[in-house]
Parts: C-alpha cells; structure tokens; sequence
C-alpha cells in the first residue's frame, strides 16, 4: 500500500517537473502553453485521484492511522 502511495507522489511530481519544463522552454508560445496546461491539468486529476485512493483505503480499512506518540 505504501509503494502505491509513493509511486502516486512520484507521478504528481512528475507532471509539475514537465510542466515547469514546458513552462521555461522556449519556442512556440501556442504548443507551449497548451502542453503546460495539459500537465498543470495531469497533475490535479493525480492529486486528487490519489487522495480518493487513500480516503477510499481507510475507509475500506487497509490502512489504519499510527498517530504521533505524545512525549512524556
């Protein structure tokens, strides 16, 4: 469960990296934007996938919160 989790925070990075990279290219401002927006965009559906993913995993209760141990 933690290696999906992992992989789903890699992917979010991923289409920001891409999206900052299209962002900083130069070239064509029309293919530009438009492939930036397109990862903008990959990135929120990953997001929030993700965060779907891990309501639906507690909820169905393959995870389970630890808590912060609190200092005596």
């Amino acid at each position: 469960m933690k290696y999906l989790i992992v992989i789903g925070l890699i992917a979010v990075l991923l289409a920001l990296a891409s999206a900052g990279f299209f962002m900083l290219r130069r070239g064509a401002t029309q293919g530009r934007d438009v492939r930036m927006a397109r990862a903008l965009a990959l990135r929120v559906a990953v997001s929030v996938a993700l965060f779907l993913f891990i309501w639906l995993a507690y909820l169905m209760g393959w995870i389970q919160p630890t808590g912060v141990p609190l200092a005596k």
